[in-house]
C-alpha cells in the first residue's frame, strides 16, 4: 500500500516572488500554519527577468514583516523613456532597485523559511482535487494550494484555464554603457508595438539589458538572433560584452480578472498578471501572493478552506480590477506611434504626467486626469519640438 500523502494547511507551487509572498502572507496571518513551499530548483537560482523592483513591492513586503531586503543594493532614481529622437528623462517620485532574481528570490525564500515555511525541492506534474483536499503528484495533500509556478503553470493547466496574450523577451547582463549609468532606460520600438529595449543599471558595473515584444497570431515569434538584433538597434552597444542570455515568456494581463473559486488559487505570472504596458510582473506577483496567503489562512481559520478562492477573488478584484482596466486601455493606446509620441512629449513637459505614467507601469496606477490632459495637449500640438533628457531645474 502506498504511503498516505503528507498533509499541509497550504502548499505553494513555485518559490519565486509570488510563491514566497503567498507563504509569507499566510504565516504572517497565522504563524502556526503548516506551509509547504515547493520548487523544482535549488536556491539561489537564476530567473530571466528585467530585475526591476519597484518601491511598492518593498511596501507590500514590509506589511508581512520583511524589511531590509535591498539595503545593500544601489537605488536607481532616474528613468529615461525614449523612441527615436524623442525622450523624457526625469527623477522618479521614489527610486527603484535592480536586483538580479538570483539574489531577490533567494532572499524571499529565506524570509519565508524563517517565518515557518518548509522549502521542498519537488517538481509538480499533477494536481487532483478531492472533496476535502488537493493532492499534488499523489505525495502532497493540502487544504489549499496556491499556483505560483510561472508562465507555463502546471497548476493553471490542471484547472483547464486558457492562456491569454503573451510577450517574448530576451535578457542578459552587460557592462553599463556610459550614457546609461545610474538610470533605467527604456527605448520603445519603431516597428512592432508594443515592444521595447531596456538597460537597467544594477549598480555593480553591469546592466540588465534586453528586448521584448508582444506575440501576434500569424506573425512568427522572433528567434534569439532577431531579439538581439532589435536590442542592439534600439540601444546601440547594449549587447557588447553581454552574457547569461535567457529568453522568457510574459503572460500579459487584460481588463478582465476572474480568479477561480475553491481550494486552488493562482498568483503572479501563473494568473497572467504581467503589466501589458511595461512587462512588469514582480509587483502583481507579490501583491497577489500575499493576498492568496491571507485568504488561505482566513479560510482555514474559519473552517472553510474550500472558500479560499472566493476570499481571494474579493480581495484581488478590489486591489487589481481598476488598474487592470486602465493598463489594458493604455497598452492599446500605446500601439499608436502618435499616442506614444504624445505620451513622451507630455512626460518631458510635465513631472506630474511622468509620475502618473510611471505609477501606471509599475504598480496600481491609473490613467489620471493629468495624463489625459497631457496627452490631449500633446496630440493637438504635433509640431512641438522633440526633446531628449529634458527636466526643469
Amino acid at each position: 500500500m502506498a504511503p498516505a500523502p503528507t498533509r499541509w494547511d497550504l502548499a505553494v507551487v513555485g518559490a519565486g516572488p509570488a510563491g514566497a509572498a503567498a507563504a509569507l502572507g499566510a504565516l504572517h496571518a497565522d504563524p502556526h500554519l503548516r506551509v509547504a513551499l515547493l520548487d523544482r530548483a535549488d536556491f539561489p537560482r537564476d530567473k530571466a527577468c528585467g530585475d526591476g523592483v519597484a518601491p511598492h513591492v518593498l511596501d507590500l513586503l514590509a506589511g508581512v514583516g520583511v524589511t531590509g531586503l535591498v539595503d545593500d543594493r544601489t537605488p536607481v532614481g532616474r528613468l529615461r523613456l525614449g523612441r527615436g529622437t524623442l525622450a523624457a528623462e526625469r527623477t522618479m517620485a521614489r527610486p527603484a532597485w535592480v536586483v538580479p532574481r538570483r539574489i531577490l528570490d533567494a532572499r524571499l525564500v529565506d524570509a519565508a523559511v524563517a517565518a515557518g515555511a518548509r522549502l521542498i525541492r519537488h517538481r509538480v506534474r499533477d494536481l487532483r482535487r478531492h472533496t476535502g483536499a488537493v493532492v499534488l503528484d499523489g505525495e502532497v495533500s493540502a487544504a489549499v494550494v496556491v499556483g505560483a509556478d510561472g508562465a507555463r503553470s502546471v497548476v493553471r493547466r490542471a484547472l483547464g484555464l486558457p492562456r491569454g496574450p503573451v510577450a517574448l523577451a530576451l535578457r542578459g547582463y552587460a557592462p553599463v554603457a556610459p550614457g546609461r549609468r545610474g538610470a533605467q532606460v527604456v527605448e520603445f520600438g519603431v516597428r512592432h508595438q508594443p515592444s521595447y529595449a531596456w538597460s537597467f543599471d544594477c549598480g555593480d558595473g553591469r546592466a540588465n539589458v534586453g528586448y521584448g515584444e508582444v506575440l501576434h497570431e500569424g506573425r512568427p515569434a522572433p528567434n534569439r538572433a532577431r531579439l538581439l538584433e532589435h536590442l542592439e538597434a534600439l540601444l546601440p552597444g547594449a549587447t557588447e560584452g553581454g552574457r547569461h542570455w535567457a529568453g522568457h515568456h510574459l503572460p500579459l494581463s487584460t481588463a478582465h480578472w476572474h480568479p477561480p473559486a475553491g481550494r486552488v488559487l493562482l498568483v503572479g505570472d501563473a494568473a497572467g498578471l504581467v503589466n501589458p504596458l511595461t512587462g512588469e510582473g514582480i509587483h502583481h506577483a507579490v501583491a497577489t501572493g500575499i493576498a492568496a496567503g491571507r485568504a488561505a489562512a482566513a479560510a482555514r481559520r474559519d473552517g472553510h478552506p474550500e472558500q479560499a478562492g472566493e476570499r481571494y477573488a474579493r480581495a484581488t478584484r478590489r486591489i487589481l480590477l481598476p488598474h487592470l482596466r486602465h493598463t489594458a486601455l493604455a497598452a492599446r493606446l500605446a500601439r499608436s506611434p502618435r499616442v506614444l509620441a504624445a505620451g513622451l512629449h507630455a512626460s518631458a513637459a510635465d513631472q506630474h504626467v511622468f509620475d502618473d505614467l510611471v505609477e501606471l507601469g509599475l504598480a496600481r496606477g491609473r490613467l489620471t486626469p493629468a495624463v489625459a490632459f497631457g496627452l490631449g495637449r500633446a496630440l493637438v500640438s504635433p509640431t512641438r519640438p522633440a526633446s531628449r533628457s529634458r527636466e526643469p531645474a
